[in-house]
């Protein structure tokens, strides 16, 4: 994708994150997520407790699916919007050193990340990994891109020293 004499970096296939990447990716922010979940549950229940509610756990494990389903869609757009739009990485990118850029390696706009984020909604969205080029549908739509973080800098370092020449 990159052209010499270009007035802008393009990435190359050499950039892209590996599938084992983008796994541990999704492996670790669901986890953090569910973390998450927890840690919100059981800040409601101690919370109703302290407030005389003794029946907070079966009243939320009574609230209809729906409800359940339109929670966990918050957090996932809470947590990948919070992370994405102000750091361009997750934790799952922190630890396995990838980053989420546009074409031209750039942190990507709040609104391609906000479209990243409630593309994750789609249902069986995670599914789209499975046709080539294991790319999610969530990365398509929002035109982004996970990449190699070192492998990103080095290439952009080298970019602009060749095209100050």
């Amino acid at each position: 994708m990159q052209e010499q004499n270009s007035t802008k970096f393009e990435l190359d296939d050499e950039l892209f994150a590996s599938h084992g990447q983008r796994f541990a990716n999704y492996l670790i922010d669901y986890i953090c997520q569910v973390i998450m979940m927890f840690g919100i549950f059981m800040i409601i229940v101690i919370v109703a407790i302290s407030n005389g509610n003794k029946d907070i756990v079966a009243e939320i494990e009574s609230v209809k699916d729906v409800v359940k389903y339109a929670f966990v869609s918050a957090i996932i757009l809470v947590y990948y919007n919070f992370f994405e739009i102000l750091f361009a990485v997750t934790i799952g990118k922190l630890i396995t050193n990838t980053v989420v850029v546009d074409r031209n390696g750039e942190k990507p706009t709040t609104d391609e990340i906000l479209v990243r984020s409630i593309c994750r909604l789609i249902p069986f969205e995670i599914l789209s990994f499975l046709s080539p080029p294991g790319k999610g549908w969530h990365d398509s739509i929002s035109k982004t891109y996970v990449v190699k973080r070192k492998v990103l800098e080095d290439r952009k370092r080298q970019f602009n020293t060749q095209n100050k020449s």
